[in-house]
């Protein structure tokens, strides 16, 4: 990978980074998996301290690689084409050095995850850390001087060093080359989280350290010795980690729980980068995350949870006067759920995205109590949002239904949005599709729920089209206006199907009473909206036909979508990807929070609801218990063991209920290689075409 002048970029545009010409424009064909696998997929974009360039990471799948290829990207937000920085596909993660000289990043081309640095002006990447657990999560300090990163070691491993204790890599090095070598695999666990999502917790704790951006010295690990992740495993990421402006300190959140499986709780701990104790900042019952210091040091803007137990509580903004020890929340009356903050270079304003109605705007408020946020950017779903240190541009992500996500720009005030990007550009303009409808409809006891519905390419409305029902997971989620590559409902639609999307009770940006409503409720009020949604689909567009309707669901919607298959005959079809069937058996999850929270109790403490809120329980219903069911799952997802979906599986096989079953191996929760995807979507639509057309 070489370097870069910058001054290059306008004269050195590679294909597929401009905007698409007219006779690209004039032949359109419906999205197939294999146009959707090809597109660029966008994330993590940076503005530079100067608000002159945006670094970001475009990631593409390789079918023959099975796996995505990684590299670092650069843009003027003056406007122009973008220029690839590094070739080797396995970059991710840019940073800016505060004078926009340097750009640090994360790189996995030697073996593990290290910290790479490049100089903007050219020259060779090199990397900054050698360490045999690798890095993550990259961080530089405002001073330029530091920069910090977490790393997965063993806590024990500890050396005295001239200053203090450290961790001890020839430690780690030596403990994992031991593992490796042994010929038993046992997993053995002591205590509750054993295992997340994909992978078994052997000991290891995700660490702070930090290392002199010239390399003059060795990393030095801040939580050394600590029996606890920075940031929490799988439930943070690198806007849990923030310096302090003057570069002395650093802002974490963490678990210290003792029993993590049953507690949302997180706190915020400060860390002097120099060494010493960390301290603990905040203590409520919830999850406190993304701390961000105001510019003139006087104050951290944070998230926070308030209610213990419950992941889907809403986000206040919170704020710290770290002189006064004072902590003040600003945003109660605000009934959406913050996220992504960022302060005015005044450290007057705040700002934040926050889900709503299917959009994300981009909100500011005055940091005080009782400020009320107003929408700068809004009615589209925005993210990743980024701001010049003079905090005069605005950098973000942009996407719906039929955008990728590609990257805008913006005055500080949200005003002369403009998209930078235009990665995807050729590829789409030769696609047809259709933008959703949005509507409303009366769901459970007279509440408002919305949906979105996409008509298939060449839509003829003297036509009849089947119906497919998309079902969310989360539980508390919900179908966003955004491009997504699992459960694109522009390919399902392609097809030749209406694709119905279903914010029903449970999902987020529609207020915290919503969102509560599905607690111990899981199969009431949510399946009623979700039926109601779909009775009045079909006396609004007369182009659906009722006769010839599918349901598909994972997750909590693979729960739905059992959940239909024995309390409805009306679909002609039903895909289920790792679905909750039985309850009782599902408390073999590994954040038990989830089902002691949502059923209101462990399965011996409240059997009841467990009992009455599984499919299983209603398996015997042979009249009802006959829709034509695919079942798909993932050997590695710990979240709902994939032995749900076997059991499902086999009371369909003994009840006689056409059905399939697919297991990946290699998958979790999610079917994320693409020649596996490939596979699912194969799957997907021919099972729907078998029963449908």
């Amino acid at each position: 990978m070489k370097g870069v002048i910058l001054q290059c970029v306008f004269a050195s545009a590679l294909l597929g980074s401009g905007p698409a010409n007219s006779a690209q424009e004039t032949a359109k064909h419906a999205i197939t998996f294999d146009d959707m696998i090809k597109l660029h997929r966008i994330a993590e974009p940076q503005v530079s301290p100067d608000g002159k360039w945006v670094a970001y990471t475009v990631s593409t799948p390789d079918m023959d690689a099975n796996r995505g290829i990684s590299n670092i990207w650069v843009v003027s937000t003056a406007g122009g084409a973008a220029m690839q920085l590094t070739q080797s596909g396995y970059d991710s993660s840019p940073v800016w050095s505060p004078d926009g000289k340097t750009l640090a990043f994360l790189s996995s081309r030697s073996g593990e995850s290290q910290v790479y640095l490049l100089w903007m002006v050219g020259g060779e990447a090199h990397a900054l850390t050698k360490l045999s657990t690798g890095a993550d999560m990259v961080k530089w300090s405002p001073d330029g001087k530091t920069i910090a990163f977490t790393s997965s070691v063993y806590p024990d491993c500890v050396i005295r060093s001239t200053a203090a204790l450290n961790n001890d890599d020839d430690c780690n090095k030596k403990r994992d080359e031991e593992k490796e070598k042994n010929k038993v695999k046992a997993h053995v666990a002591e205590h509750l989280l054993y295992r997340h999502w994909t992978h078994w917790n052997e000991g290891k704790r995700s660490h702070l350290f930090v290392i002199p951006a010239d390399g003059s010295a060795a990393p030095r690990d801040l939580t050394t010795g600590t029996d606890y992740d920075v940031p929490p495993d799988e439930r943070g990421g690198p806007a849990d980690i923030n310096f302090s402006p003057d570069g002395k300190e650093i802002c974490f959140t963490a678990v210290v729980d003792k029993m993590e499986a049953i507690s949302t709780n997180a706190d915020l701990f400060i860390v002097p980068v120099a060494g010493g104790e960390a301290k603990r900042m905040t203590a409520q019952p919830g999850f406190d995350g993304n701390p961000v210091y105001s510019p003139d040091g006087k104050y951290i803007a944070y998230h926070a949870q308030l209610t213990a137990g419950y992941e889907a509580d809403r986000c206040r903004v919170m704020i710290y006067d770290r002189a006064a020890g004072r902590i003040e929340n600003l945003t109660e009356t605000f009934d959406r759920s913050a996220d992504e903050l960022a302060w005015a270079p005044d450290s007057k304003t705040i700002y934040f995205t926050a889900e709503n109605e299917t959009q994300k705007p981009v909100y500011a408020m005055a940091a005080r109590v009782g400020a009320e946020p107003k929408k700068i950017i809004a009615d589209t779903y925005n993210t990743a949002i980024s701001f010049s240190a003079d905090g005069k541009t605005l950098v973000f992500e942009r996407t719906s239904l039929t955008l990728t996500a590609e990257i805008f720009t913006a005055s500080g005030d949200g005003s002369g949005v403009r998209q930078l990007t235009h990665q995807n550009d050729a590829m789409l303009a030769g696609l047809e599709m259709n933008p959703p409808d949005t509507f409303w409809f009366e769901g459970a006891e007279g509440t408002r729920v919305q949906a979105m519905l996409i008509r298939p390419p060449k839509f003829d409305a003297t036509k009849k089209y089947p119906l497919l029902v998309l079902l969310h997971g989360g539980p508390q989620t919900m179908w966003s206006n955004a491009w997504g590559y699992r459960w694109n409902a522009q390919v399902f639609s392609a097809a030749g199907y209406v694709t119905l999307m279903i914010n029903r009770r449970g999902s987020t940006g529609y207020g915290q009473k919503f969102t509560d409503e599905i607690t111990n409720d899981w199969g009431g009020k949510p399946y009623v909206d979700v039926m109601n949604g779909v009775d009045y689909t079909l006396k609004k567009y007369p182009f659906v036909d009722g006769s010839r309707m599918a349901a598909a669901g994972g997750s909590y919607g693979g729960y739905m979508a059992d959940w239909m298959a024995t309390h409805t005959g009306r679909f002609k079809a039903i895909i289920s990807h790792a679905s909750v069937y039985d309850k009782v058996a599902m408390y073999a999850t590994e954040e038990l929070w989830f089902e002691e929270h949502d059923m209101q109790g462990t399965p011996w403490s409240n059997p009841e609801s467990y009992k009455k809120w599984a499919p299983v329980t209603y398996a015997g219903e042979l009249v009802k218990f006959k829709t034509p069911t695919l079942v798909i799952a993932g050997e590695r997802d710990y979240r709902v063991p994939y032995t749900q979906s076997l059991e499902f599986f086999n009371a369909l096989q003994r009840q006689g209920v056409p059905s399939k079953l697919v297991v990946f191996p290699d998958e979790g929760h999610w079917v994320l290689k693409p020649q596996n995807a490939q596979f699912w979507y194969k799957t997907f639509l021919d099972w729907l075409a078998t029963y449908l057309k």
